[in-house]
């Protein structure tokens, strides 16, 4: 008896021990997006299909997680098993082999169903090293009531010129509604990535074909005076600390009439339990000068899986669980067709549910394929991307590009003061990168 008890004991023990060996904690850096949060309260489910995976959360402000994240894989710290990065950071580090190929998603996945847009930019010779979480664009989200009492109709595709005067027109800052809400926080992935596409639509260009940055152009000089004339007159206070979490805010509690902004939000604005103008909102495709471009960019949240990472099967388990057609219906069912995250599968547009839940996605599906990174500019360009350069440098000179236009909308300098100064740097930046020579 005395061994009976002994040897289960035994058996128990390296059984308990095994499980313990077993279990691995994935630790996975996101963004504070409304799409990322609402994933992590469905976890229960991934782990209810893999008991033998746990999950730690590193949630972060967007600035502060590309700052995390870039300097964890650069210094191949280890210390997150999954990145949420973005269509920028994806190609740049494959070819670095700092991202493992995604080839064990899973029989069920349906890479092909992935929309060509946004899967061509997570992919490099033929692999797949990120899987997108949700796709966007850009467009116009705007208060159909304001617009009825001002005696104005919204264009499906408006102009610039017709957008500033409807912003003007509709601003009650008595009663602190504004006529528009646009990104001001510094950050080539916040202000940058507004300010580039709309420049893109205005004629500009970052970097000439000889990778001469062309800030002391007449176009960026139009850009930046149309955005920060139209911002003092029409913008909410403090604009320049805005950027997208926040102004969805401002959005969400009446205070603008006009977002220009991800796709993405749109789900968020017309949500009634989040939003109070959930029934009053208007879409529209992002604005143009008349030159070919319309101000909308591309970009996907998708996550990826670090090579330094020891997890890497259990990684690829929950990757292959949170950017599935199954994951989609999950969505749906808890929260409503509304809620599902858009932008990186076909079969989600031609879902007639998905098309009744969701009045914005026909301009969702248009502005992204709208958007051509290959030739994302009126004039000819030395780049691809459309809100970004896809060049590692990028993200600083970006971000301190950004800072100096952050500062002409807080008042700090004028706009030919923060052009210079972004001329200036850009070309020290890129002289010392060896482009310039």
């Amino acid at each position: 008896m005395r061994h009976y008890l002994a040897g289960a004991l035994g058996a128990f023990i390296s059984v308990a021990l095994s499980s313990t060996v077993l279990a691995e904690t994935l630790t996975i850096a996101t963004v504070n997006n409304g799409d990322m949060i609402r994933m992590q309260k469905l976890t229960d489910d991934f782990k209810a299909k893999n008991p033998g995976i746990d999950l730690e959360w590193v949630t972060l402000e967007e600035n502060v997680l590309r700052q995390k994240v870039t300097t964890d894989i650069a210094t191949k710290g280890g210390q997150y098993d999954v990145l949420t990065i973005g269509t920028y950071e994806v190609p740049i580090w494959a070819k670095q082999d700092w991202l493992l190929p995604l080839d064990n998603l899973g029989a069920n996945y349906d890479v092909d169903d992935l929309l060509p847009a946004i899967r061509s930019g997570l992919t490099m010779d033929g692999k797949l090293y990120a899987a997108p979480f949700y796709g966007e664009s850009s467009m116009v989200m705007y208060r159909k009531d304001l617009f009825d009492a001002a005696g104005l109709k919204m264009p499906d595709a408006p102009t610039w010129d017709f957008i500033a005067d409807a912003a003007r027109k509709i601003t009650n800052k008595e009663k602190e509604v504004y006529g528009i809400c646009l990104r001001g926080k510094a950050g080539w992935g916040e202000n940058m990535a507004f300010l580039t596409a709309m420049s893109n639509s205005f004629g500009a260009r970052w970097f000439d074909e000889k990778w001469k940055p062309q800030f002391d152009q007449p176009e960026w000089k139009d850009t930046l005076d149309f955005y920060v004339k139209l911002m003092k007159d029409a913008g909410p206070p403090g604009a320049s600390s805005n950027g997208f979490n926040e102004n969805l805010a401002l959005f969400q509690t009446g205070k603008c009439g006009m977002w220009i902004d991800a796709t993405v939000a749109a789900s968020f604005v017309s949500n009634p339990k989040e939003s109070t103008v959930a029934d009053k909102v208007g879409f529209a495709l992002a604005p143009d000068k008349g030159l070919g471009k319309r101000g909308n960019w591309l970009w996907a949240w998708s996550l990826a899986i670090p090579a330094g990472s020891q997890k890497a099967e259990a990684a690829e388990k929950f990757v292959a669980w949170a950017t599935s057609k199954d994951y989609t219906n999950l969505v749906a069912e808890k929260e409503g067709w509304l809620n599902a995250p858009p932008g990186t599968r076909s079969s989600l547009y031609a879902n007639a549910e998905y098309q009744k839940a969701a009045p914005f996605a026909k301009t969702t599906i248009d502005s992204i394929n709208s958007a051509d990174p290959s030739k994302p500019t009126v004039k000819p360009v030395p780049y691809v991307g459309v809100q970004f350069v896809a060049i590692p440098e990028f993200q600083g000179i970006g971000t301190a590009v950004g800072q100096q236009f952050s500062a002409a909308l807080a008042g700090q300098l004028s706009v030919d003061q923060a052009l210079q100064a972004a001329q200036q740097l850009a070309t020290r930046e890129m002289t010392k990168a060896g482009y310039i020579k």
